[in-house]
């Protein structure tokens, strides 16, 4: 039986879909605290009725973290114990809790893990891409250049990529990938994990963008996209362009003229170079 300690926020991680993957500590933990934090309170009132508990429930989202967390912070000081859940799978990862957890530790007070689900981890576990490193880059902006910006400065990140997405936006982040990192880019789309309609589908970039293009019924549920990493060999090319890149930003030239000069000699494609350029003269600056 789990022996809960008093002052310690216990961050307990829950079903990403199948309510089986919950583990009997993490019950055990929920059945204990004085209370639970969780993002969508009335979300998670029906988790905790399944498993038969009985919690304090507080709210802790994106907009109340901040103010919500002085008064976590204080309950916690006093003695009583509690635990933050999210939605569903691991809070803090693409969910609120950092401003919490970060407090709490710069004033002494025990954070405890009570490890279970993660989309990432169970994603990247069954996607037959390299995982002994990798990348977690979240939610990729909701606006097309900024996406394009973002996916376009990992055209060179040579670890597999792991990206969260919801079906508005699915399509048209898969058409981004395809632009910044090149469609045949190797991949693997996870959507419903754990849940009845549990999908996988890998193929080039251009491939399960055009799966999900024509089965339209198939665009629902979350999403998690697992993308491979850039050759070594065209990263370690890269790294040939910065004497250039650098001769050029000395004679003040603009960024998209560096950029077409280098993939003009190089023979690469533009939206590959115009991100290393970018960082380079910001490194200069």
């Amino acid at each position: 039986m789990q022996t809960i300690e008093k002052g310690t926020l216990y961050i307990v991680a829950t079903p990403i879909g199948n309510l089986g993957d919950i583990s009997q500590r993490a019950i055990e933990v929920l059945s204990q605290v004085d209370w639970v934090a969780a993002e969508d309170t009335r979300h998670s009132q029906k988790l905790l009725q399944h498993l038969g508990v009985q919690v304090k429930l507080i709210s802790l989202h994106d907009h109340n973290e901040k103010m919500r967390s002085e008064d976590l912070l204080v309950r916690l000081q006093a003695g009583e114990s509690g635990a933050l859940i999210s939605d569903a799978g691991t809070p803090l990862i693409s969910d609120p809790g950092y401003h919490l957890v970060k407090l709490l530790r710069d004033h002494d007070v025990l954070v405890r893990p009570v490890p279970g689900a993660s989309a990432m981890i169970s994603a990247l576990s069954v996607a037959g891409l390299p995982t002994d490193r990798f990348s977690f880059e979240g939610f990729l902006p909701a606006k097309s250049q900024k996406r394009l910006n973002q996916l376009q400065s990992l055209a060179l990140e040579t670890r597999t990529m792991v990206f969260y997405e919801s079906p508005h936006r699915i399509l048209e982040s898969l058409a981004t990938l395809a632009q910044a990192l090149g469609s045949e880019r190797t991949m693997m789309a996870g959507r419903e994990m754990t849940k009845q309609f549990e999908e996988f589908v890998s193929g080039t970039i251009s491939e399960v963008l055009g799966y999900f293009s024509r089965h339209s019924d198939k665009v629902r549920g979350e999403f998690v996209l697992v993308v491979s990493g850039a050759p070594e060999q065209q990263a370690a090319q890269a790294s040939e362009w910065d004497r250039l890149i650098n001769i050029l930003l000395a004679q003040a030239l603009p960024v998209k003229q560096i950029s077409e000069i280098v993939s003009e000699y190089y023979q690469v494609k533009k939206n590959a170079v115009y991100p290393r350029v970018q960082d380079l003269k910001e490194m200069t600056l």
